[in-house]
């Protein structure tokens, strides 16, 4: 064990996180079964957004581009995400799922129960809460006492496993779940205890900018469906004497992230892929909009700021770049060590983009994913700017000191590889071209900048003294390089799919410059 390194992980972590660590290692509390409180009622919800088909009726599920037959709830050959994705169902939502395939697998669920470690688990047990409760929404006749009394007890479990070892995501979805549970189930007293927590939940997690905290895309998607599947509930199933008060603050935050969305999204309506994100598993932005719109939501586009991402935006070119720090700092598990990375499009198409995420397994390329060098940005002397390890933890971060911010030019520094090699990254655009232009201050020392490019796209070096090198029709005029590479790449926009791409890597000592022209 690496303890300098364990105890540069744990100095960023809030005592409750270790506290709960050490009272869950010592006590797991236990499923026990409970009578449900008599719902005399059913819930009534406008349609949701329907979730991507992942099984096929006849017991194969395809999750995270792997399809396999199902044969038991723990079923690990495919990986821990894969398993809790079983658990989730979330496919309960998919089109043509009927009610009576539906509540077969519910029951089978309910049976194996007890026997279910992955399915005990607090996230899986928040998500399947919610997507059984959305279920039974639109198949009231499907409730019996078996089902509700199932539900009920897992409702019960999770209040008692939340996740305030980890916090981040993980606890935002568990109150979701108890938000949505008090709605179902009619108890006031639960209403009461769980908007208070996820009031709280919000207000830390979401940034004035309506921007996760986790500065991934992909949660902020996945969050901000859940946020209206709480409003869908409690503003067409009015119960409590404080509820519309209640919905309008929870409508309020849904405004904040609808306008932190249509600013961080490109022009065609996708998602950069930056940090832990993927395509195909959280909402698109238009399927959330539109859910939004159903549920008589408006909004407009916030500027980027809290979050860290700036926006360059040109008739032919768009540039999303990170100059924000590492947060939250007590859970960076979906942060990598990207300082100052950046994705490009030309014509609204990839050019230079993130390497994307294929794994959540704790290996070499999970690794590799989290890595500087995996990003659009500069090592030095290989090293990552923020040392990510362990597959979700982080040790030294790197701290970023914003120097300019303007329209146009955005200069900042980091202290990542020590305070005797500072890197200084200034981004600028003119009519046709963006600009970068990357310093060393400090010791002399080997520095590489890399360029990742989207599959698809061969880069030409016509002059490696001059500094040439085209893509296509789009031309690099590199200065202060001491030599020019183009190695063969894997990049992924979906779990456990490696596509075959070419980057460049920019050697230089203490000063490059590199201009990116759109023909």
């Amino acid at each position: 064990m690496n303890i300098p390194l364990l105890i540069e992980t744990l100095r960023f972590l809030r005592p409750a996180q270790v506290l709960y660590r050490l009272k869950r290692n010592l006590h797991q509390p236990k499923l026990e079964l409970r009578a449900a409180p008599n719902v005399t009622r059913s819930c009534k919800i406008k349609e949701t957004i329907a979730k991507p088909q992942c099984s096929d009726g006849n017991g194969q599920f395809t999750f995270l581009n792997i399809t396999s037959t199902f044969h038991d709830w723990n079923q690990m050959e495919h990986g821990s995400l894969w398993t809790y994705n079983l658990n989730y169902m979330d496919w309960l939502e998919q089109d043509g799922m009927t009610a009576e395939d539906g509540t077969k697998w519910i029951d089978l669920f309910i049976h194996d129960l007890p026997a279910n470690r992955t399915g005990q688990d607090p996230y899986p047990t928040a998500l399947r809460i919610i997507n059984w409760m959305k279920f039974f929404a639109k198949h009231p006749d499907c409730l019996n006492a078996l089902r509700l009394n199932s539900l009920y007890s897992q409702v019960v479990l999770l209040s008692k496993k939340l996740e305030y070892h980890v916090l981040g995501n993980h606890l935002l979805e568990d109150t979701y779940a108890l938000y949505i549970s008090a709605v179902f189930f009619n108890e006031e007293s639960l209403h009461e205890k769980s908007f208070k927590l996820l009031q709280s939940q919000l207000k830390e997690q979401i940034l004035p900018d309506g921007a996760h905290y986790e500065q991934s895309p992909m949660y902020h998607c996945i969050l901000l469906d859940r946020l209206l599947d709480c409003i869908n509930f409690s503003q067409n199933n009015h119960l409590f004497s404080q509820q519309e008060i209640n919905t309008e603050q929870l409508r309020d935050y849904a405004k904040k992230m609808l306008g932190h969305l249509s600013s961080i999204i490109y022009r065609d309506g996708s998602l950069p892929l930056l940090n832990d994100s993927a395509n195909k598993i959280a909402p698109t932005p238009k399927q959330l909009f539109d859910y939004a719109r159903r549920l008589d939501i408006r909004w407009n586009a916030t500027p980027l700021y809290d979050c860290g991402y700036r926006k360059f935006l040109q008739k032919d070119l768009e540039v999303i770049m990170d100059i924000g720090n590492i947060t939250a700092t007590y859970q960076p598990g979906h942060s990598h060590a990207d300082t100052f990375n950046y994705e490009l499009r030309v014509h609204e198409k990839p050019v230079i983009i993130d390497t994307g995420i294929s794994t959540y397994n704790k290996n070499e390329r999970r690794q590799y994913e989290r890595g500087t060098a995996a990003h659009n940005t500069v090592t030095v002397e290989q090293k990552n700017s923020s040392r990510a390890w362990g597959g979700f933890r982080m040790g030294r971060r790197a701290k970023v000191n914003v120097i300019k911010d303007e329209s146009s030019v955005i200069i900042a520094c980091h202290n990542g590889f020590g305070h005797d090699a500072i890197h200084q990254r200034q981004f600028s655009q003119s009519p046709g071209a963006f600009c970068i232009e990357d310093q060393i201050v400090g010791k002399e020392t080997e520095a590489i900048s890399y360029l990742h490019l989207a599959p698809g796209l061969t880069a030409t070096i016509l002059s490696e003294t001059e500094g040439i090198v085209t893509i296509g029709d789009i031309r690099l005029e590199i200065e202060g390089h001491s030599r020019i590479e183009v190695q063969k790449e894997y990049i992924s926009t979906e779990y456990n799919s490696l596509r075959e791409s070419e980057m460049l890597l920019l050697h230089f000592n203490r000063q490059l410059k590199y201009q990116i022209k759109v023909g």
